[in-house]
């Protein structure tokens, strides 16, 4: 039997059913084989020669496939029919012609489908080709680039900036857009205007609502009613008139229905009705694929299949009549540029198939797929037929003019059923009314004036919906990576959502201050766009990729040079001026926003912390002390405001209320000579310093809260808030807590039950103490370096030194440079620089150096990292 290779079991048991028992069809879960997390994966000066290294969960579903190959000598690769697919089919032939699995006299083949149904897949196996080259070349191009930037600009980040944890291709343009948004938030200054509407009746007595456009015989622009007091004047000219109608103006109108949805319209939809993310979308979206429910998912293509086109007519038809039927079906032009990666609309697989006949279960697979099936009924619908009235009512002096809009649908076409979401949309011109019967040349009663005061607006924040859009303008990013890029800036804590719009943090401020400054062409949107032009020229066959590759690591690595005399307070004092509009805003009494609250003479400006991580501090450390966050939310640093505040006394101790280059905190007493250090509790994350008591400050204050011994052993078992969250703590067992206030009522039953919870998902990674990932020997002392996963954190490991990874840094990230970095910082703090730099006392002195291709044949495969710098 023909062995056929899918991505997921899901989608191997829905072919399974369409081609029976004459094929084995086997999963090879996604990707298998990918470039060590580590420096050398691609290799510049010997063509971007790239090292791959198959995935420790990836081995035993090659070997599946490598014994079934045994029993048939026929393969048949039949992964998505992207890019993406195409590099999952080439690295699997790749792969087992590595294991020897694939012979000369094997046949290979290549099959795709737009869609998971029986005669898609009978159709696709009745066409097989050869993996596709140029869609392969232009997926390592992509690779190599994100590899290249995230594995060289990230070192140069976490050096130069500290708490900084990395920067990848497209993923720092896109921070760099929500940056700047907030940027024109922030520089905004609302600007005051008003309106004036009057409410008019007819001879018949109904009555409708007409708008000021006309004063003293001139047209209203915007903000020519500045103030309240043009406003009363305005309303006095109105009440001073009477009016009358001088003229009806009905026209018709016709509203076309939307394409059927590519990857970014469905995102931007979902999100606009659902409040879905860019991630929850996709991941639905795959399932009802795999299910053989809609075409593929990930595409930029608009236009649908002939047979489907007259599937959707039909099925109108039956639904709706044939007045609901466009005389010739409805042609939508497809809008990418490289057609071998554009494919079908996403689209319903059957079109007589509504949401309630396929019984689905999960909830948003339910809500997708009926926006999807609607969308794609209504674009083959006909139009929606309207009238647009427009009322103008004048004085008869000429000098004030009312103006009423309404609409009414003749006819509601593909409005019956589906209607597009709309983005940030304000409705000033109230068109959607139905006005009453009015004829022209009969006099208009006034019943009321109002006038109205307005403000201007600021840009709206950015939601995924709209951010995809924008990089869908720009030329950034393609269908299949933009769910991984919004994910991704959000992971790494350079953004965060709230009530669904995107908000940088201050680390993400930091970050694209840095590069905008110092690699300003590689955050540009038009270097980006145009880079992403040459990668689809790669894909269709046009560009050679190492060409392209070569081109942009020339210039990339000149830049890279340029930054490695940078001092780190050279990059703070360019960063804190950048940056000053948002760290220092205005202050209400008009005082300098730089000078120290505290001590009133010394300058505020950006300094950073050895642990990493950037504040705000004063020039006249260490005399003055004061210091605080970076953040300031709405241009006031609220916490600072309240250093130093007394919550009462306990004890005979004051309970303070600080803030501190970390956050708020509370403090007990004051540091004597005998308590250098007094107890202090940082606030929880969620805690607002003003709502703070002496009573909450005592509860900090109080952990670790002890819960009782443990009813196996013994032994304590305690609560406390701790540097990854709330936890519970049995001897050196941590298991985290979902909410902070359960620290303070978790009970020793829903102790008990967390710990032993933790201990069955830790069990056997716990006690193997296996490297989170193996970096490589050191270069000067020998003896391998390690990323490991600690008690209180992960850690990098040499010898006999242990050196916790900065907060903000991602063990992922970690290269063999930074980690050496850190363990010679380490053993030069500790003292014991002498002792770890001695050699393993097994080694033999005079051994010379291993062949490095040997050693690194011999060397047990890393681990697979999360593949994080793929979203650029």
């Amino acid at each position: 039997m023909p062995v056929v290779v899918v991505e997921s079991p899901a989608k191997a048991k829905t072919i399974n059913k369409y081609l029976g028992s004459d094929y084995t069809v086997l999963a090879s879960y996604g990707h298998v084989r990918d470039l060590p997390p580590k420096d050398g994966s691609v290799d510049p000066d010997h063509g971007f020669e790239m090292t791959w290294e198959v995935a420790a969960d990836s081995r035993k579903h090659i070997k599946a496939i490598a014994d079934a190959l045994k029993d048939d000598n026929a393969l048949i690769l039949a992964t998505d029919p992207d890019r993406e697919g195409e590099a999952i089919s080439w690295h699997l032939e790749e792969a087992l012609r590595g294991r020897k699995a694939i012979g000369k006299d094997t046949k290979v083949s290549r099959v795709v489908f737009n869609a998971i149904t029986k005669s898609a897949v009978t159709e696709a196996m009745k066409n097989p080709r050869q993996v596709d080259e140029p869609l392969v070349h232009a997926y390592l191009a992509r690779r190599a680039l994100d590899y290249l930037v995230g594995f060289n600009l990230s070192p140069v980040l976490w050096r130069k900036l500290p708490g900084a944890k990395s920067a990848g291709r497209v993923q720092s343009v896109c921070l760099r857009l929500i940056v700047e948004r907030e940027m024109e938030i922030e520089a905004f200054r609302a600007r005051e205007y008003w309106t004036v509407s009057a409410i008019l009746s007819t001879p018949r007595g109904q009555t409708y609502e007409a708008r000021l456009v006309t004063l003293g015989g001139k047209k209203l622009d915007k903000f020519d009613i500045a103030n309240g007091t043009a406003a009363e004047l305005a309303v006095q000219a109105i009440h001073s008139r009477d009016f009358t109608v001088s003229s009806v103006e009905a026209k018709p109108a016709q509203r076309n229905p939307a394409p059927p949805f590519m990857t970014s319209t469905l995102q931007q939809e979902a999100s606009r009705k659902f409040g879905f993310g860019a991630r929850q979308t996709m991941q639905a979206a795959q399932r009802l694929y795999e299910a053989g429910h809609i075409t593929y998912m990930r595409t930029d293509g608009i236009d649908m299949a002939p047979e489907a086109v007259m599937a959707a007519r039909d099925a109108i038809r039956d639904r709706f009549g044939a007045d609901y039927v466009p005389k010739s079906p409805r042609m939508y032009k497809n809008k990418a540029k490289n057609a071998q990666e554009a494919h079908e609309c996403i689209r319903p697989t059957e079109m007589t198939r509504d949401p309630a006949a396929l019984k689905l279960t999960d909830d948003d697979q339910r809500k997708l797929y009926d926006l999807i099936w609607k969308r794609t009924l209504a674009s083959q619908m006909e139009a929606a037929r309207l009238e647009r009235t427009t009322i103008e009512v004048e004085s008869a002096d000429a000098q004030v003019g009312l103006r009423a809009t309404g609409q009414v649908v003749l006819f509601d076409g593909f409005l019956r059923i589906y209607e597009e979401g709309r983005d940030d949309v304000v409705l000033d011109d109230e068109d959607d009314g139905r006005l009453p019967q009015i004829m022209q040349d009969e006099p208009a009663r006034k019943e009321s004036v109002t006038p109205e005061q307005h403000f201007t607006q600021p840009p709206p924040r950015y939601t995924e919906a709209t951010l995809v859009k924008r990089m869908e303008e720009l030329g950034i990013g393609r269908p299949s990576t933009y769910a991984s890029i919004v994910t991704t800036i959000q992971d790494r804590g350079y953004v965060t959502k709230d009530k669904n719009r995107l908000i940088p943090e201050d680390k993400g401020r930091l970050v694209t201050a840095f590069l905008s400054n110092y690699f300003s062409r590689y955050v540009g949107y038009e270097f980006t766009a145009n880079l992403e032009d040459e990668l689809d020229d790669v894909s269709a066959g046009t560009r050679e990729y190492r060409d392209v590759l070569a081109r942009f690591w020339r210039d990339f690595s000149a830049a890279l040079a340029e930054t490695a005399d940078l001092r780190i307070s050279e990059v703070l004092e360019k960063i804190d001026e950048v940056l000053a509009p948002h760290l220092y805003p205005p202050r209400e009494d008009g005082s300098d926003p730089r000078i120290c609250p505290k001590c009133g003479t010394g300058r505020l400006n950006l300094k950073t912390a050895r642990s990493g991580g950037a504040f705000i501090g004063c020039a006249n450390y260490p005399e003055c002390r004061y210091t605080r966050p970076i953040s300031a939310p709405n241009g006031e640093d609220g916490a600072a405001e309240l250093d130093g505040k007394v919550l009462g006394l306990d004890e005979g101790d004051e309970i303070t209320l600080r803030n501190g280059r970390f956050g708020p905190y509370v403090q007990r007493g004051e540091a004597t000579e005998e308590i250098p250090k007094p107890p202090r509790a940082s606030l929880p994350k969620g805690w607002a310093p003003e709502a703070m008591d002496l009573e909450k400050a005592l509860m900090l204050l109080s952990l670790p809260r002890p819960i009782g011994p443990h009813p196996e052993d013994g032994e304590p078992v305690e609560a406390g808030i701790g540097r990854y969250g709330p936890y519970v703590r049995h001897g050196r067992v941590y298991a985290n807590l979902p909410e902070v206030d359960e620290v303070f009522t978790v009970g020793m039953n829903r102790a008990v039950e967390v710990l032993a919870q933790k201990k069955t998902r830790g069990r056997g990674a716990a006690t193997s103490a296996a490297p989170l990932r193996e970096l490589g020997e050191h270069p000067d002392q020998g003896g391998p370096v390690n990323v490991m996963a600690g008690r209180y954190g992960p850690y990098v490991k040499w010898n006999k030194v242990n050196a916790t990874l900065p907060k903000d840094m991602d063990p992922a990230d970690v290269t063999l440079e930074m980690a050496v970095q850190i363990i010679t910082e380490k053993a030069g703090k500790t003292g014991s620089k002498k002792a770890a730099a001695k050699k393993p006392a097994k080694k033999p002195a005079a051994k010379p150096k291993a062949d490095p291709k040997k050693a690194a044949a011999r060397k047990p495969a890393a681990k697979k990292a999360p593949a994080k710098k793929a979203a650029g």
